[in-house]
């Protein structure tokens, strides 16, 4: 398979950028299987589903940061289970969790959020794992982008778990909005659930207009990533993109 570029800052001040996107069903399944492929993967951000809420979950998120080259940047139970790690390259501005307003019945839902800058590309960061019911997920995608805009950065990307489809009112509302990274600069697999014959692209990463998109998509016979691996993290299957962010 063609490779994603390596991360880099340019010397105008741009930065490429690789983020990955994953949801790790609350640590419940093989750790070390899943630092195995985050290390694999080198991203400089990684947007976390499902981490830890509960009972000592700064310790277990820590641990698997740790494990994986990463640092906590935002969000765990504070966000409502969104999370983001990020490397040591980036610079951090301010970070944000959010919850979102709940209905009854219903897991409650956040966004982890943060703005950072790697060399001279300033970049806005969201989290998300969007609801299981319809209309709460359409409301919730309106949401996000109203955060993205009220970071007040030119350049933004966010990801998560959006249970729904391309296909779906509110992932066609990112989509308006952002771009699809998938659909702009399709590389590796394409579906992200479940982990076992996985069908179904539910997991995505989004950037904003300006953000060039080169590669996105399951890093699937990426070096290092195996299937054994793959199998054994999680329920689902990861999100890579590799981005180019103009300096700011």
């Amino acid at each position: 398979m063609v490779l994603l570029p390596d991360s880099r800052t340019e010397p105008d001040g741009s930065a490429l950028l690789r983020v990955l996107s994953y949801n790790v069903r609350s640590l419940r399944d093989d750790t070390e299987a899943l630092a195995r492929v985050i290390t694999a993967c080198a991203p400089d951000l990684v947007l976390v589903q499902e981490a830890p809420r509960f009972f000592r979950w700064r310790k277990k998120l820590a641990r698997l940061a740790a494990a994986s080259g990463q640092v906590i940047l935002s969000g765990g139970g504070t966000a409502a289970g969104p999370a983001i790690l990020c490397t040591l390259r980036a610079t951090v501005e301010r970070t944000e969790d959010v919850l979102l307003p709940l209905t009854p019945g219903q897991h409650r839902r956040g966004f982890a959020t943060a703005v950072v800058r790697f060399g001279g590309a300033r970049l806005g960061v969201l989290s998300c794992h969007l609801s299981l019911r319809r209309d709460e997920r359409y409301e919730q995608a309106g949401l996000l982008l109203d955060r993205l805009a009220g970071l007040g950065v030119q350049h933004a990307v966010a990801g998560g778990d959006l249970n729904e489809r391309p296909g779906g009112r509110a992932f066609g509302r990112l989509a308006e909005g952002l771009q699809d990274c998938w659909a702009t600069a399709s590389w590796g697999g394409e579906h992200t659930w479940t982990r076992t014959g996985p069908h179904r692209r539910i997991d995505a990463i989004f950037a904003s207009k300006g953000v060039e998109v080169l590669g996105c998509g399951v890093p699937l016979g990426h070096p290092g990533v195996t299937e054994t691996d793959l199998r054994a993290a999680t329920d689902h299957l990861p999100v890579l993109a590799a981005l180019r962010v103009p300096a700011s």
